[in-house]
């Protein structure tokens, strides 16, 4: 009987044992795993921390690159004020490339974009909020040329047109209200580039295509000095056909660049038969540029377009800054 009770005892006893071993073990398992968690939590937050500083190192780089093309426009104007028969062209100090700088352990790169050297895509609605044909037909013909299909130039001028102009809420208003998410075509001149994208039928290849021979910046005319190629055989039928007007007017400037708009049509062959209506709409001084400043450190990248309006002092004025 006393033996048996013993056994009992003794059993219990055991049990009680393993029931505490067990109960370490598992305080030690989820200590572990606490321990654990925290270096991870604590390495990953050193990681975002490292990450969050190196963007904003980056950050600063890009504003130094754009205050260098500050600088790059400053001079230019400083250079322009001296100079009998200013202009601007693609010999000037801010178009020359710029080669990348290292700075506080990070680079520095920035590029200097005229906008004059682009046609002007709010320019297709006049200030009467009326279609400009001459400025839709440029822009069909620099549609043509780049190889995109004109018709979605229609779809374009209906979305800046003001709603009072046309049925309420523009053209191609109930189309857009049934996207998801839904929104209200613009009825207004396009704020920035980008707003290209919103348009019916512009999609991400085309928009990259079209980008960079477009702005919407307020000029209404064309620097002979800087624009593209492109951009001038878009300007006249007769320079789309006869591409080599385009060449030679590209050759000549890179030699001497035009100090007056007439000067095209008094050197180039074959200009005087329009030259009265391209005159028009060229230029040889820009006012608006865009400052691309881009800053890395470490694997961290920072880009900064900003668009300036150049006053005659030289000081820019700003007007569009857009971060990537």
């Amino acid at each position: 009987m006393v033996s048996s009770l013993r056994k009992i005892t003794g059993g219990i006893r055991n049990s009680e044992r393993g029931v505490a071993l067990l109960a370490v073990l598992l305080g030690i398992a989820l200590m572990t795993l606490l321990v654990v968690d925290f270096a991870m939590t604590a390495g990953l937050g050193f990681v975002s921390a490292a990450n969050q500083a190196n963007e904003l190192r980056a950050y600063y780089l890009g504003r130094s690159g754009v205050n260098l093309g500050l600088a790059l426009l400053a001079a230019d104007a400083r250079a322009d004020a001296k100079a009998d028969s200013p202009v601007d062209s693609l010999n000037d100090v801010w178009a020359m490339p710029f080669p990348t700088m290292p700075l506080e352990g990070g680079n520095v790169s920035v590029v200097v974009v005229d906008e004059t050297r682009k046609l002007n895509i709010n320019a297709m609605m006049d200030q009467n909020g009326t279609p400009n044909e001459p400025a839709i037909q440029r822009m069909e013909r620099l549609f043509t040329i780049l190889n995109v299909d004109p018709a979605l130039i229609p779809g374009i001028v209906q979305w800046i047109t003001p709603s009072a102009m046309g049925a309420p809420g523009g053209g191609n208003a109930d189309y857009y209200l049934g996207l998801r998410p839904p929104y209200q075509p613009r009825n207004g001149p396009m704020p920035t580039i980008a707003d290209l994208q919103l348009v019916k039928g512009i999609n991400e290849a085309v928009f990259n295509r079209i980008r960079p021979f477009l702005t919407v910046m307020p000029e209404t005319q064309v620097n002979v000095n800087t624009a593209s190629g492109q951009v001038l055989a878009s300007l006249e039928p007769e320079m789309m056909e006869d591409q080599k007007i385009v060449e030679q007017i590209i050759e000549a400037r890179q030699t001497r660049p035009f100090s007056k708009v007439t000067d095209v049509v008094n050197e180039i062959p074959g200009v005087a038969a329009f030259g009265t209506r391209l005159t028009q709409v060229l230029t040889t001084r820009s006012q608006y540029f865009t400052i691309n400043g881009m800053g890395i450190y470490a694997d961290a990248r920072k880009v900064i377009a900003a668009t300036f309006h150049r006053e005659q002092t030289g000081i820019g004025t700003l007007t569009n800054w857009h971060e990537d």
